[in-house]
């Protein structure tokens, strides 16, 4: 029953402000979901899904006080599973770029135009979802497996709110799958041996990278990591890729950059400009319309707002 309320205790005795005990269903299973609100900021301790990965097992802690982006990007999304330093990091770049929130939404609707038209249009039934985001409406395998039920979608993310959220939400159709990794993006050969026990790579399988790769700074090489990824899928598999965007309102872009820099502790975001972005195509054919804003990759009402900060594209490797 997710969201069940619970007192709890930290470490320095009865936890302050809202705490939530939650047991979540995954495939008759039960995962344990706490939220702590020690004095100032707090820690949260999700026991990950034990048998799933050897390497998974046992909980694990987060610093709720330091902002993590997919909770930003929930908050931006209207939703509720988010912490005060979330928040806090949220409106500070809203402060400096409002349209940041026509900028998710944007790219939002690109992932639901675009695995539908994966699995509607080139017949794709299989999605390797990587930098999946806490659930929100129109998720990968909901869009894919209204299409065909038998579609299978591999979620990867690298904060436990996430995959417990995924795990409990993100159930499959009777004929399909959805499976869950914790990896970082970076390891992708963790993210591929893992993908191979729902996904088969003979067969096309669809990547989609979705606003994750700025969080991929330049020395950790992003390219590599897309080229890396494409290699071992085979031929008739898409790449659908999106990513903030430098070179649309670059002085609020920046600005909203350096505030929320400031509050995700390790992770830094990356802008990017068109032909860097682009880039991450090489090597692949662009679908039509090509790597544009979201609004304009294939609309179903054709958009003229020339604000939105974020380029993308879907491309097909040969």
């Amino acid at each position: 029953m997710p969201g069940v309320g619970s007192r709890a205790k930290g470490p320095d005795g009865p936890a302050r402000g809202r705490a939530i005990c939650a047991l979540l269903p995954n495939g008759g299973r039960w995962l344990h979901l706490v939220r702590i609100g020690a004095r100032k900021g707090g820690f949260l301790s999700a026991e990950r899904d034990r048998g799933a990965d050897p390497a998974d097992e046992g909980p694990v802690q987060l610093d709720t006080s330091v902002a993590h982006m997919a909770r930003v990007y929930d908050y931006w999304l209207g939703g509720k599973d988010n912490f005060a330093a979330d928040r806090a990091a949220a409106e500070q770049a809203i402060a400096a770029n409002p349209g940041i929130l026509r900028d998710v939404r944007a790219n939002r609707a690109f992932l639901a135009r675009a695995v539908r038209y994966l699995a509607a249009e080139r017949g794709i039934r299989q999605f390797l979802d990587i930098g999946t985001g806490i659930p929100t409406a129109n998720n990968t395998h909901e869009v894919a497996q209204s299409v065909a039920p038998e579609c299978r979608v591999v979620y990867v993310d690298n904060d436990p709110v996430v995959l417990t959220h995924a795990r409990a939400l993100l159930t499959s159709a009777p004929e399909g799958a959805t499976a869950y990794i914790d990896a970082d993006l970076r390891d992708t050969r963790r993210i591929l041996e893992r993908a191979a026990q729902t996904l088969d790579f003979s067969r096309p399988v669809a990547v989609t990278l979705l606003a994750i790769l700025h969080l991929i700074p330049d020395e950790d090489d992003p390219r590599g990591i897309v080229a890396t990824l494409m290699a071992a899928t085979a031929s008739g598999s898409y790449l659908a890729l999106s990513h903030p965007a430098g070179d649309i309102r670059p002085a609020a872009v920046a600005e909203m950059s350096r505030r929320i820099n400031a509050r995700l502790g390790s992770t830094r975001g990356t802008m990017r400009n068109h032909a860097q972005i682009a880039r991450f195509f090489d090597g692949l054919t662009l679908v039509e319309p090509g790597v544009v804003q979201p609004q304009w990759w294939r609309p179903a009402t054709p958009s003229s707002d020339a604000e939105v900060a974020v380029w993308c594209g879907v491309a097909r490797k040969a």
